[in-house]
């Protein structure tokens, strides 16, 4: 592959946890990804294998000039705000990023001639389930600000598809988790609320222990169940839509996990066995909005995409172990 042979993908959003990890994805596979965030909440020294290009997808004429600088192939959307609680405390926060700020960047993105778009969903969307494994068909009804904003977004591309010729893949997560293996770039939130990382830190003592939201659902062992996967799977869909999209594919709506649902109470085991160490674990009430179980079915990734996810919770487990360990982590 020569020089110009080597198409560019702006990645917005690029310098997040699953944003930096689909970067390293795509330089593997001949992508140069152009990232373009604004640091609210990337980092960056995660930007690592392309330009940096620093903005806000609030600012039009900023996109603009990227988009006439690089003139990507295609876009990848990772820049929204994600804190389901804060959602709830901030809403209007929510739908100007990530409602506003979406519209903002599909303008741009069309008026460049870039119709070609990879979304960063979620099962969010879907609300309380009322099937599991939960299917891309299931009705979408979010219960809180954050998976609300996605929707629109969705609702949004669906529309700019039928009527702009503007294709998209709308990819719904589970529960992203896991880092480089190799250490280079992993997850850090501020203030965390992921399972694994609060998990972890609990066996490090860098936090008193872990709270189990509730013991009394409809599950094996009383605990919610949750589909983990890795961010590197992730990162793989990402890259493998991209090209979809570029080789002619039309608009799709696909789900991201693995298929199997673990507890938090095996989730916890799974660290303690990782980590070789205990930790203090308190039961807790359950928490509103939270639902019994969150499962996918990703028949339909594995069909459009031929995908398949790599790893299983033992890796990912394994995998934030090594990063959040790592000495140069706060």
């Amino acid at each position: 592959m020569t020089a110009s042979d080597i198409k560019d993908i702006l990645v917005v959003g690029g310098g997040g946890y699953i944003g930096s990890h689909t970067c390293l994805d795509l330089a593997r596979r001949g992508f140069r990804p152009v990232v373009y965030d604004n640091f609210s909440n990337g980092h960056p020294e995660f930007v690592k294998w392309g330009p940096l290009e620093e903005g806000d997808i609030r600012d039009r004429a900023r996109l603009d000039e990227v988009f006439a600088r690089y003139q990507p192939a295609a876009v990848i959307h990772f820049a929204a705000l994600i804190e389901v609680g804060e959602s709830v405390r901030n809403p209007i926060a929510f739908f100007e990023n990530n409602v506003a700020g979406s519209l903002n960047l599909f303008a741009a993105a069309n008026a460049a001639g870039c119709k070609r778009l990879v979304f960063s969903s979620t099962c969010a969307t879907y609300g309380e389930p009322e099937e599991t494994p939960m299917r891309e068909t299931h009705r979408q009804q979010p219960i809180n600000p954050y998976g609300r904003s996605k929707l629109i977004v969705e609702d949004m591309l669906r529309d700019l598809d039928r009527y702009e010729g503007f294709r998209s893949v709308l990819l719904r997560y589970f529960n992203a988790a896991g880092a480089d293996p190799e250490g280079r770039i992993g997850e850090r939130h501020d203030p965390e609320t992921h399972a694994i990382p609060l998990a972890i830190d609990a066996a490090l003592g860098r936090r008193a222990g872990f709270s189990v939201f509730g013991d009394d659902y409809d599950t094996r062992d009383g605990s919610c169940v949750r589909d983990f996967i890795h961010v590197l799977d992730l990162a793989d869909a990402h890259s493998r839509a991209v090209q979809y999209l570029i080789e002619g594919g039309d608009s799709v709506a696909l789900n991201l996990g693995t298929g199997q649902g673990t507890t938090v109470k095996e989730l916890l085991s799974m660290v303690a066995q990782v980590s070789g160490r205990t930790f203090p674990v308190e039961q807790a009430p359950r928490r509103e909005g939270d639902a019994p179980s969150l499962v996918a079915d990703n028949s339909r990734a594995r069909h459009v995409l031929g995908w398949t996810p790599r790893h299983d919770l033992a890796a990912i487990v394994s995998s934030a172990w090594n990063w959040h360990a790592r000495a140069n982590v706060e």
